[in-house]
């Protein structure tokens, strides 16, 4: 292996691995490691394409701003070449960008500014038209312009689509891929239609997006939904956009995208995002309908360790009801960490503040139940520890007991769900009980993520 000058050189020439132990019926699937660029995605083949088409058309000037509109992969893509290359770089993203994707943005020196995920294109606050006009209002920024820029496309043409030719020997039957700003779909279609026209070309999107209504009845809908999947799906048809070749789609649903990724990495060790797991749940069913042996070759899109606090967190999937949990009819069902489960994160009385402290911060809960064994004994919360730590620094070295509060109002587990509003009311949390055994507690968020999967 040579050593290379930059982590630049490292994109691009991604491996492809066979699956060994998915459903692909009489199907052979391929799948394409795009997570092992170095961003994590596929999206660090255009980061590189537009910016270096754009220097070599003299559009950028040294330490110029770059301005971009991104549902996160493309931000990453950006963010690593131009801090290779010394620009800076101002992304707007939707609010709904897993948290990992904003760290690492901004631990790669991007400005990241946050705008709302619930408006359309044409909405001053829409992630692509306010990255437009801040750009237009920020001296000397070059728009980038994903879903407009030619030079999307043009790395899939020139680049992704002959490599994945070279690597396959030149026989694959089809291939699989997603479509956000489009310039993947458009680029790979262009190059196999040069190069393999035999390659069927299937389109994997999130139900709520208007483009596998498109490609399969030919309706262009002004309506769109909602989806949870990141990167992909899109409300219009960028101006990039060629779907004249795709003639099968499949609308993928966030929990069959969720659970497909988790099965991926269940049983083939490969860590995808949530795009990856609607590509790949679309590939499982192309496959499934096939009679006729054929290779099919799906793009791992990103990498999973940017949704490790999403779909790969149980807690979330069951907050969002894509995990099922049992049902007792009583407020069991409420309670997100149940203690019998040894899920409710809880402290010792006499473990020391200091580390109550620690755990409330490491799990993100503002509370603690004190246990004695399995005996409730007491909780404390943030404001608790505040109290008594205050003008005294050092007493953070003092026993829990010492700041707790043990004069608890219990509720039964039987009481009605109404028994929860007085106790929100006074600014505590629910302690549950069956008799003189502790079963959890019951936040504000947790009714509220309750009463919203009633309506799901």
């Amino acid at each position: 292996m040579p050593i290379h000058s930059s982590v630049l050189e490292l994109i691009g020439q991604t491996p492809i691995v066979k699956a060994q132990r998915l459903d692909a019926g009489v199907c052979e699937l391929y799948l394409k490691l795009e997570s092992a660029n170095p961003g994590g995605s596929i999206k660090d083949r255009i980061g590189l394409s537009m910016i270096e088409a754009a220097e070599k058309r003299g559009d950028l000037k040294p330490g110029a701003t770059l301005v971009e509109g991104t549902a996160g992969n493309t931000g990453l893509g950006l963010a690593l070449v131009a801090q290779q290359k010394g620009y800076k770089l101002i992304l707007v993203v939707p609010d709904k960008m897993s948290r990992e994707k904003i760290f690492n943005l901004k631990a790669m020196g991007a400005e990241v500014l946050l705008t709302r995920s619930d408006v359309a294109k044409g909405h001053p606050e829409y992630y692509q038209d306010l990255a437009k006009t801040i750009a237009e209002q920020t001296p000397g920024a070059y728009f980038v312009n994903q879903f407009g820029n030619p030079d999307n496309p043009a790395a899939h043409e020139f680049g992704t689509g002959p490599e994945i030719l070279e690597q396959m020997d030149g026989d694959l039957d089809a291939i699989v891929f997603g479509c956000g700003s489009s310039g993947t779909m458009t680029g790979l279609s262009r190059a196999f239609a040069t190069l393999s026209p035999k390659t069927e070309l299937v389109l994997a999107d999130p139900v709520g997006s208007i483009l596998a209504e498109y490609i399969n009845d030919g309706v262009l809908n002004d309506k769109s939904g909602s989806w949870l999947v990141e990167g992909i799906g899109e409300d219009f048809l960028p101006s990039i956009s060629d779907f004249s070749r795709v003639k099968k789609a499949y609308a993928i649903t966030d929990a069959e995208s969720f659970h497909t990724a988790r099965e991926l990495l269940g049983k083939e060790g490969i860590l995808g995002g949530s795009s990856t797991g609607t590509l790949l749940a679309a590939a499982l069913k192309y496959c499934k309908e096939q009679t006729t042996p054929k290779k099919v070759l799906v793009l791992v899109c990103d990498t999973g360790n940017k949704y490790l606090s999403k779909m790969y967190n149980d807690y979330w999937m069951l907050d969002n009801g894509f995990l099922e949990r049992p049902q007792h009819g009583d407020l069991r069902d409420l309670i997100l960490r149940p203690y019998g489960q040894r899920d409710t994160v809880v402290i010792g009385p006499n473990d020391l503040l200091t580390t109550a402290y620690q755990r409330m911060k490491l799990y993100d809960v503002s509370q603690l139940p004190v246990l004695d064994g399995d005996q409730l004994v007491g909780i404390v919360d943030e404001s608790d520890v505040l109290l008594h730590v205050y003008g005294d620094e050092a007493r953070f070295r003092d026993p829990v007991a010492t700041a707790m509060v043990s004069k608890l109002d219990r509720l039964d587990v039987k009481s009605p769900i109404e028994a929860l509003l007085p106790v929100f009311d006074r600014g505590q949390v629910a302690i549950v009980m069956d008799g003189d055994t502790f079963l959890g507690l019951i936040t504000r968020i947790d009714l509220l993520n309750y009463l919203r999967r009633r309506v799901q």
